[in-house]
């Protein structure tokens, strides 16, 4: 294993479940993070705990649907620690209901967020890391990127979008040697506040029943930090992390 020491990581939706739990899990290992939401007292509360444990912390509130926030988030992190090594695309959101019932709004939300937010994430962060020759990107796309499910459309086509995003990013800084690693996460059902995005009563219903089984968020911030930790040439590509008793 790489020494992942001071190493500079950015996080997008920091302020709760997977990307507070990665955060966390870093800080333990001396990452210096770059935390990004949109509720700053979430962002502060979580700053002060990781420098009160001794860890390196700094926040930025940054909504990922703007193109300009995300640019003025990897200027910042550019600014204080001189680099960006790691992206952590974690902002995303999953509002479910048939297609039929017309959640028009929340199909344009999911859009802005999990497929245009990744995707201004990753032009905020790549100039910088592709001058370097080094860096990492890490996608949070789910087993719903994998699977089609009822109710779901939209949020499955996002998560699949998010793939495919992460592939192609992978291919192309492939082909033109600059050492970037890019690595694709679908978890299952993970206890956080995900799920509350859903305003749909039927399918919040389904949705709360379902994730009975879920897993804790720390399941998914240590296999990110497993992924960070690989030596340079080593990239782990995709990950899909279920409940061991989740059948879909």
């Amino acid at each position: 294993m790489s020494e992942i020491r001071d190493k500079v990581v950015i996080i997008t939706g920091a302020s709760s479940g997977i990307g507070e739990a990665t955060a966390k899990e870093l800080a333990s290992k001396g990452v210096k993070l770059v935390l990004a939401a949109r509720r700053e007292e979430r962002l502060q509360k979580l700053q002060e705990e990781i420098e009160q444990s001794g860890g390196t912390a700094i926040y930025k509130v940054t909504d990922v649907t703007s193109h300009v926030q995300m640019e003025e988030l990897a200027a910042y992190a550019l600014k204080e620690f001189g680099q960006i090594d790691v992206l952590v695309n974690n902002a995303g959101i999953m509002p479910q209901a048939f297609l039929f019932k017309k959640k028009v709004d929340e199909w344009d939300q999911m859009i802005d967020v999990n497929i245009k937010g990744v995707l201004y994430a990753i032009a905020a962060v790549l100039p910088s890391m592709r001058e370097r020759k080094s860096g990492h990107i890490i996608n949070l796309s789910s087993v719903a990127g994998h699977n089609i499910y009822p109710g779901g459309t939209v949020y499955c086509g996002t998560k699949h979008a998010v793939r495919a995003i992460s592939e192609g990013l992978r291919q192309e800084e492939a082909m033109s040697g600059t050492n970037i690693r890019v690595t694709n996460v679908s978890p299952g059902a993970v206890s956080s506040e995900l799920i509350e995005t859903t305003s749909d009563p039927e399918s919040k219903a389904g949705l709360n029943d379902f994730y009975k089984v879920a897993i804790d968020v720390d399941s998914i911030a240590r296999a990110i930090t497993f992924a960070i930790e690989q030596p340079s040439d080593v990239a782990i590509n995709e990950m899909i992390i279920r409940p061991t008793i989740q059948v879909g």
